[in-house]
């Protein structure tokens, strides 16, 4: 999880340059031990300072993402695998979001702690689609994210004041991230490229310990969230060390299909998850 900072349009550019490298890191655009653009091609690429291009290296720094040395740039160090039976070993998510986008009718159910990485992929489809690679006639998507009120178990240190405000900047990227999925989406409609979108966005009563994704009725990529302690830079650059945090792009993906023939363990898995889903969407949430 990343904050905001001041300039360049405040949290909403430093989110996007993060979020955006996150997900170059995640798909392999970037791949794991590749080195990361210098800091003033980042700048022009983006439209943003140099400054808020440091401050989102020292992010990814901070979250394990790139190491950093003088002289050298900065090396990625790690990035998100799904192990995918479907495949000869791990693969990343963006092939499996291109092959649900490539369909006639999309279909995601989403349960998340925030919609970073899905913002990010549903960015990259709609770029697809305004290329004109890909002609989807109806995207429909639910997503559950956890109540604004329940007691977070992550973004924590044990003082209740500093508790506070990382709440608070847990549930303003929390929005900040919902909003741009939202003008994604709608401006897909709007413009005339997706004739139809559904966007349905309910909080639930449950805290997410993992990451699903529902494609098309018949895929599910899984992955838990882990935990760990971190130094957070606030948005007024007070850094508050030894939070909480959780680990969701980095994390370990499994991918899992339903098979059309035959009874599977990834016809049982992909029915139970959306049955699952469907339950706590029709009964614990607002």
């Amino acid at each position: 999880m990343s904050d905001g900072t001041p300039g360049d349009g405040g949290g909403r550019e430093f989110e996007r340059v993060a979020g955006e490298l996150r997900a170059r890191m995640n798909d392999g655009v970037y791949p794991k031990g590749s080195f990361l653009p210098p800091q003033r091609e980042l700048a022009d690429e983006f439209g943003v300072s140099r400054d808020t291009v440091q401050k989102v290296l020292r992010e990814l720094r901070s979250e394990s993402w790139i190491e950093t040395r003088q002289g050298s740039g900065s090396r990625v160090v790690k990035g998100q695998q799904v192990h995918s039976p479907t495949s000869s070993g791990m693969v990343t998510l963006r092939p499996l979001i291109d092959h649900a986008f490539g369909q006639r009718e999309v279909t995601l159910d989403v349960f998340t702690l925030t919609s970073e990485s899905l913002g990010a992929h549903i960015r990259l489809q709609a770029e697809r689609i305004r290329a004109k690679e890909i002609a989807p006639q109806r995207i429909a998507l639910r997503m559950m994210l956890p109540s604004e009120s329940l007691e977070l178990p992550y973004w924590r240190t044990g003082q209740p004041a500093q508790d506070e405000r990382l709440k608070a900047r847990f549930l303003n990227i929390t929005r900040r991230y919902t909003e741009s999925l939202r003008t994604a989406l709608s401006d897909l409609q709007t413009t005339g490229l997706v004739p139809s979108v559904d966007l349905e966005i309910r909080r639930s009563r449950l805290m997410p310990h993992f990451k699903l994704y529902l494609l098309n009725g018949t895929e599910a990529v899984v992955g838990p969230y882990k935990v760990y302690k971190r130094s957070i830079e606030m948005e007024d650059r007070e850094v508050i060390e030894g939070a909480l945090d959780v680990e969701g792009l980095g994390a370990g993906l499994t991918h899992h299909v339903m098979d059309a023939e035959l009874p599977s363990q990834g016809t049982v898995f992909v029915t139970g998850m959306q049955e699952w889903f469907d339950s706590v969407w029709g009964h614990l949430t607002d």
